[in-house]
């Protein structure tokens, strides 16, 4: 038995994908094992991070600022187009809407018993 889970440990970790990061705790920057890489900057109650996709060449960034029990965030998608969401916490209930970044509004609340 300790021969099987150590196995699939072992496959487990040999699959997994790993980031090497460098930087403090304002402003970091990764690069993973496929050759992506992100920034993160951390400002006041606002973080942005910024990435890059090594298969497509392509960019993207979001950015988002917590203000009370909500979180604002925009950002610009890898296809160029702009997006936003507010996620608002009351109690036990989270909601969540925005537009995606085909222009399409969103919605959703989720609780203790679900999402809907």
């Amino acid at each position: 038995m300790k021969k099987i889970i150590a196995a699939t440990l072992l496959s487990l970790a040999a699959s997994a994908s790993w980031a090497s990061c460098f930087g403090g705790p304002t402003h970091k920057t990764c690069t993973d094992d496929a050759g992506n890489s992100y920034q993160v900057s951390r400002f006041g109650n606002s973080t942005t991070v910024q990435g890059y996709n090594a298969g497509t060449g392509s960019t993207w960034e979001q950015t988002s600022s917590r203000v009370g029990n909500s979180t604002y965030t925009q950002g610009t998608a890898a296809n160029g187009q702009s997006w936003n969401s507010t996620t608002t916490a009351i109690g036990n209930q989270t909601t969540t809407y925005g537009t995606d970044s085909r222009g399409n509004y969103f919605q959703r609340t989720c609780g203790p018993y679900g999402c809907y």
